[in-house]
């Protein structure tokens, strides 16, 4: 082993290492990866940041953009409003669910589209008295399914059809993933719906709704400011930081019958006001005896005293990367700066009873929401989370879906037909996106995952440092070595479960990036065509399913459906059997050895 191959050999486990750490951001874990490459010499300055020009890097770009464009013409919307409790039965209703899910995700990213079918399945779960737990998981599991479809379904399908590139001279083209994609997700559909479900553990499917899982019942007070308390001529502001060492917040103030919630922050409180409180026993009675306050008795459901009808309360979800992931209310600036309550937070399914405003918040949190009815949607949108109340259909936006619809149905044709490379016919198709409005100029650069832009670019280049190095072949020579005697088909099998475990702690794309160059390899060893060895990298590194750290959709829905970390290999398990013995068989009968 040269000294460049050990190197790489221990870039590599250091960079396996952190991303299974987690501790810091993968696309920060990359780039360090890359910069270590640099200045180790394995990587040449040169070609140092080639990775954010390669096609792979700037496809999964545009996608990214034409998924937005996609949500805001208002075609998914109006796909998803036909298939809201299509059917009475629960495997049927799970089951349309899922195909929609995989449908939209074979051209489009599928991260947006489960946030956009999420809302639709609470909704209809709740319609039906059923737990989210049971149809979020397999909505989820169906559009990863689905990026495996086609070329642009997924980040590994962009990767390893431009990787091809290398070996054949030209890559994958758009519907060249289809048949073997396209088998699997019909299999895999098929399971979630009439098996995978029902390996949900029983204690998930009991809560019948993500409200539940915030219990505000025990935890919403009023009380009265009577003469002599000391809250009289302060503002709401300055009563919290009186009562800083209490674990309790007000949420709003009743006048006369009136309740006001953003503007009475800073206005005097008077006496005969009403302070609505959300707190828990304990610090309740330590806040109402240090200000001198009278505690009143509440009829009926004590959720009612934070809505009014201009406020309301809205649930959401704390997406990898946001905003507010590992941060707090207070260091966003929740309620001082954008008006906004964060009343509870929900987390794995338990409520948590911490002080809220100094807590960090993770990705899967669930968070109830309070402030205004017209802002409220924007500022979920300008912190990074998800909502979970279903969107209304765009009003007027009729006909730029079609017009969209028909922009990318275009680009993807132009691109079949041999016409131009598909990153220049998808280029085209947002600039035509961008000047007819569907995608503003500044959502252009919101609408792309930047961290899985720096993740392609810095992996890249060290991906191809495997190859320049002989890493390699040094791989695959062992793994031929060890394999000696066992028919090419086993390999392919060896290959998809390593390249699948990968995905399940680490990033899809990463995965694709470091195993295709040694599944080319393998292939070299053994003589053999090197398209099925890719087509098997493709399909193993979009299947992670036993974590809800393989995959972002995975993340989304473990805290509005309660799950566990353990939960998902229940159903992810046979799952990934399934797809291993699917899968296999049609690659070699596709693409044969």
């Amino acid at each position: 082993m040269s000294t460049d191959q050990a190197t790489i050999f221990a870039i590599l486990v250091a960079l396996f290492v952190l991303f299974v750490w987690g501790r810091w951001r993968y696309d920060i874990v990359a780039f360090l990866a890359l910069l270590a490459a640099v200045v180790a010499g394995v990587v040449p300055f040169a070609g140092a940041f080639r990775g954010f020009g390669h096609p792979a890097t700037v496809t999964v770009a545009l996608v990214l953009v034409m998924s937005r464009a996609l949500m805001n013409s208002g075609a998914v919307d109006l796909i998803a409003r036909h298939v809201r409790l299509s059917a009475k039965r629960l495997s049927l209703h799970i089951g349309a669910l899922s195909s929609l899910g995989a449908s939209l995700s074979a051209v489009m990213n599928n991260v947006g589209a489960l946030a956009l079918l999420m809302p639709v399945a609470i909704q209809a779960a709740a319609k039906a008295k059923q737990s989210p737990a049971v149809v979020l998981m397999p909505l989820s599991f169906g559009t990863i399914l689905g990026g495996l479809v086609t070329m642009i379904g997924t980040p590994p399908n962009i990767i390893i059809a431009t990787f091809r590139d290398k070996t054949a001279g030209e890559p994958f083209g758009m519907f060249d993933f289809t048949p073997v994609g396209a088998a699997v997700a019909i299999v895999g559909l098929v399971f979630v719906a009439f098996v995978g479900w029902r390996l949900i553990p029983p204690s998930r499917r009991k809560k019948l709704s993500p409200a539940e899982l915030f219990d505000l019942e025990d935890y919403v007070s009023e009380a009265r400011v009577p003469e002599g308390s000391d809250a009289v001529g302060l503002t709401v502001h300055e009563i919290e930081e009186l009562t800083r060492d209490v674990d309790a917040v007000i949420v709003g103030v009743i006048r006369k019958g009136r309740r006001g919630f953003g503007v009475a922050r800073r206005e005097p409180i008077e006496v005969g006001d009403l302070l609505v409180i959300e707190a828990g026993p304990q610090s309740i009675d330590a806040f109402i005896t240090q200000l001198k306050l009278e505690v009143v008795g509440v009829e009926g459901s004590k959720a009612k005293l934070l809505r009014t009808d201009d406020v309301v309360l809205m649930e959401a979800v704390v997406p990898r990367r946001s905003r507010i992931e590992r941060r707090t209310a207070s260091a966003v600036r929740l309620r001082s700066r954008y008006g906004v309550n964060l009343v509870a937070v929900s987390r794995q399914g338990a409520p948590i009873r911490e002080r809220l405003g100094t807590l960090t918040l993770k990705a899967g949190d669930v968070l109830l929401l309070q402030g205004d009815s017209e802002r409220l949607p924007e500022v979920i949108a300008a912190i990074g989370c998800l909502p979970l109340a279903e969107r209304g259909l765009q009003i007027g936006k009729g006909g730029q879906a079609w017009l969209c619809a028909g922009i990318f149905a275009a680009a993807i044709a132009a691109a079949a037909a041999g016409l131009a490379p598909f990153p220049i016919t998808l280029s085209l198709a947002v600039v035509a996106v961008a000047l007819l409005k569907i995608v503003p100029p500044r959502e252009i650069y919101e609408s792309v995952d930047w961290p899985v832009i720096l993740l392609l670019g810095a992996m890249i280049p060290v991906g191809e440092a495997l190859e320049t190095t002989g890493a390699t072949g040094l791989i695959a020579g062992a793994i031929v070595d060890l394999a000696a005697g066992i028919p090419p088909v086993a390999i392919l099998v060896v290959l998809m479960v390593v390249t699948m475990t990968l995905s399940d702690i680490m990033n899809n794309a990463a995965t694709a990036v470091v195993t295709a160059p040694i599944a080319v390899g393998i292939a070299g060893q053994l003589g053999l065509d090197p398209d099925p060895f890719l087509m098997t990298v493709a399909v193993g590194a979009s299947c992670a399913f036993l974590t809800p750290i393989g995959h972002q959709n995975n993340m989304l829905i473990m805290g509005p459906g309660g799950y566990h970390f353990g939960d998902y290999w229940r159903m992810g398990l046979p799952l990934e059997v399934l797809i291993v013995a699917v899968s296999i068989p049609m690659i070699v009968w596709v693409w044969p050895l």
